[in-house]
């Protein structure tokens, strides 16, 4: 009744700009996860500024600020098609999970060579 998006629908639409933000670097989930590695969900942040409305088109803003360790960081900023407007902004914090050794661990190497790193030291 309210005509509002429902607070929860956000997260979702983190991952969907977590998904295409991978994508662009030339990756996939499917194959990171193919390499062995994992990347569960250990933190999720999410400030509303203005509610989204249905059928609002809405343009969703993934970008990594800092160097990936033993955790990726990334942040989102929602707008609203052809607005400037934030509507709500956040963050997520995965760690890299090794399969094999059913432990974290550090990026993989063809993780930061798709970012466009080439050493962490």
């Amino acid at each position: 009744k309210m005509q509002i998006v429902y607070n929860g629908k956000y997260l979702e639409y983190f991952e969907v700009g977590r998904t295409e933000l991978i994508r662009s670097l030339g990756l996939s989930y499917a194959e990171i996860e193919k390499r062995g590695i994992w990347l569960p969900l250990v933190e999720a942040h999410c400030r509303y500024h203005i509610p989204a409305r249905y059928d609002d088109v809405l343009i969703i803003h993934s970008s990594v600020r800092e160097t990936p360790r033993s955790s990726l960081r990334i942040d989102y900023h929602i707008t609203r098609e052809g607005s400037d407007t934030v509507i709500a902004t956040g963050y997520t914090v995965h760690a890299f999970f090794d399969v094999d050794r059913q432990r974290p661990a550090r990026p993989p190497e063809f993780f930061l060579a798709a970012m466009g790193i080439s050493d962490l030291q």
